[in-house]
């Protein structure tokens, strides 16, 4: 047994199945580190090519593909939450690429659609993705492509909001720095 520095007793043993799990946490952190990287380098180009970030990318392509959807549910297919897609959304309709429509029926339903100019960018849209990862995902046999995609999925939905626990243990004062410094900025994540 390992002893512990600070108490010069024995440390107790850590149990198989959490150290297991941690280190398979770790390994999938590790993992995500250049998917993430390389999502920021994508963004920062498109945000200097065309003046569009990757997330409102793919909110114009997934409004392309399916059609006007309320914002709520552009928040779940795209994995973000709804105060972030109402960021996103109003930078794209300042930039005249969507529009937002009441439904004639249920006026308390607010739908999203893509203007000419929004289509037009989405049939001349450059990859969200770079493109070696996109030949490289190509290159993969279908079903190890529907796998990956299945597993990152599933990670996730273990993200969600509703997932995470609240940031209610923290003190107002080591919320309100991060809050005030998102409000002004251009973050090209969103």
């Amino acid at each position: 047994m390992k002893e512990n520095p600070h108490t010069s007793a024995p440390a107790p043993p850590v149990p198989e199945a959490v150290g297991d799990a941690t280190r398979a946490a770790l390994r999938m952190l590790r993992a995500l580190r250049p998917i993430i990287r390389a999502v920021d380098v994508s963004s920062h180009r498109l945000a200097g090519q065309h003046n569009i970030t990757g997330p409102q990318l793919d909110c114009l392509l997934t409004l392309r593909e399916l059609g006007p959807l309320t914002s709520a549910v552009l928040a779940r297919r795209l994995y973000l939450s709804p105060s972030t897609v109402v960021g996103i959304v109003d930078r794209l309709e300042e930039k005249g690429l969507l529009q937002r429509e009441r439904d004639r029926r249920d006026r308390r339903q607010v739908y999203l659609s893509l203007t000419a100019a929004g289509t037009q960018l989405t049939a001349q849209a450059p990859t969200v993705l770079q493109d070696r990862l996109a030949q490289a995902l190509a290159a993969l046999p279908l079903e190890e492509r529907q796998n990956l995609t299945l597993a990152l999925e599933r990670l996730a939905l273990l993200f969600q909001p509703e997932s995470l626990p609240a940031l209610t243990h923290l003190p107002p004062a080591a919320v309100a720095p991060a809050a005030a410094g998102a409000q002004g900025s251009s973050n090209l994540t969103d």
